[in-house]
């Protein structure tokens, strides 16, 4: 054993020489790892840590968000081992801490005889906002199968939390546990049940100030909504996160060989496993053998969401869906923040001329970031530039909003 011992010790030793002659002894692979970790930093610092390009025709708004959003005007710093916009999308839920947040779940009915499930953060301790009746309110719209368990909702409610705020987060129909009452759930067309719980919402706090934030196909739906009502409604402000613009260029987009395999397959199990629960009272209605053999999204709307909300076909379904055609109709202060790298909303769909033509509405575009990524720092578990961007943009129009509502 002794001698097994001294070997394997002369052999490590042998090999840590070699290593540091042949190596770095000689120099040359010091000057290798340096050479390339210099060129590395260059290209880093040259094409991928840029400033977001800000999209605003209106120069108040412009002028609001560099002083009280400066984030929107900073260069965004992509964390330097994972800035590509896959690795981005795919690492983010693995990587993101998980505030602990304390919900209080209310079930709301609707008109059709259906429910909804809203999960309140009421920051009773809030200092800055003692008085509850006031205490300004953030409703939060998750993506596609999102809840209110997402890291990307909590670490919106902690940034709230800081500021003073209240929260609470739009489940859609039958996906946080709840059961279906009816067989119906929900599309990105369809603004009934957001309508139902803003009227909730501002019904239950009349006097405290109300804004919106809505992710991915939270957002979408949210837009669709301002498209809808333009000014006449209670919200004073909205914020969106990597929202789909255009759902043909998205799907297109997801179909691509690379994309289908890593997100397109899995959404689809994702919506087809939120369904399963409710199986017996869909049934009545849909042939779920067929909704369960969809590969893509784009087959999953096809024979489900598409049929549910009594389009003719998914072109029809997909043309209502789009934002981009409702934009120019919106009418109170939206800042949507996209990565042109998303492949879920390719950066050739974002509507740059139509958000030109409308006063109200501000886009952010970054170069790197991802589909809900936007990761920063050497470790990025804390914070990420999409939750600075609503922070700051959540506290410049509830604090500083009279300065550009009155536009």
């Amino acid at each position: 054993a002794m001698d097994w011992e001294v070997l394997t010790r002369e052999l490590s030793l042998y090999l840590e020489s070699q290593v540091r002659v042949g190596l770095f002894g000689s120099g040359v692979g010091l000057s290798l790892v340096l050479g390339f970790g210099v060129a590395y930093a260059c290209y880093y610092l040259n094409s991928i840590a840029k400033k977001p390009q800000l999209v605003a025709s209106n120069d108040r708004f412009c002028r609001f968000l560099e002083e009280y959003c400066p984030v929107v005007t900073e260069t965004y710093y992509p964390t330097i081992w994972c800035w590509e916009g896959r690795v981005q999308t795919l690492l983010r839920p693995f990587i993101t801490s998980r505030p602990q947040v304390q919900y209080r779940n209310e079930l709301i009915k609707t008109a059709d005889g259906g429910q909804i499930s809203l999960d309140w953060f009421d920051d009773n301790d809030s200092l800055y906002y003692p008085d509850a009746s006031t205490r300004p309110t953030v409703l939060l719209l998750p993506g596609l199968t999102g809840t209110s368990k997402e890291s990307y909702i909590l670490h919106m409610i902690h940034q709230s939390e800081m500021l003073g705020y209240r929260c609470v987060v739009f489940n859609n129909r039958g996906i946080a546990g709840e059961d279906l009452l009816t067989p119906r759930t929900y599309c990105a067309a369809n603004t009934e049940d957001l309508e139902a719980v803003i009227h909730h919402v501002h019904s239950l706090h009349p006097s405290a100030p109300f804004m919106a934030a809505g992710v991915s196909m939270g957002g979408m739906l949210l837009l669709n909504y301002l498209g809808k009502t333009g000014r006449d409604t209670p919200l004073m402000a909205a914020a969106i996160f990597s929202a789909g613009w255009n759902v043909f260029e998205s799907v297109e987009s997801l179909e691509k060989p690379l994309n289908w395999l890593l997100f397109n397959y899995y959404l689809t199990t994702c919506l087809q496993s939120s369904i399963s629960r409710h199986r017996q009272m869909l049934e009545k209605l849909f042939d779920m053998d067929l909704v369960m053999k969809a590969r893509t999204v784009r087959e999953f709307d096809k024979q489900f969401t598409s049929v549910m909300f009594g389009y003719r076909s998914i072109d029809d379904y997909y043309e209502d869906a789009s934002p981009c055609r409702k934009l120019k109709s919106v009418g109170i202060p939206v800042l949507c923040l996209n990565s042109v790298d998303d492949v879920f909303s390719p950066g050739h769909a974002i509507p740059v001329e139509t958000a030109k033509q409308n006063a109200n509405v501000a886009l952010v575009l970054t170069s790197c970031g991802g589909h809900i990524g936007f990761l920063e720092g050497i470790w990025p578990r804390k914070c990420t530039y999409m939750d600075r961007v609503f922070k700051q943009f959540v506290q410049a129009m509830f604090e500083h909003g009279n300065k550009i509502l009155s536009m």
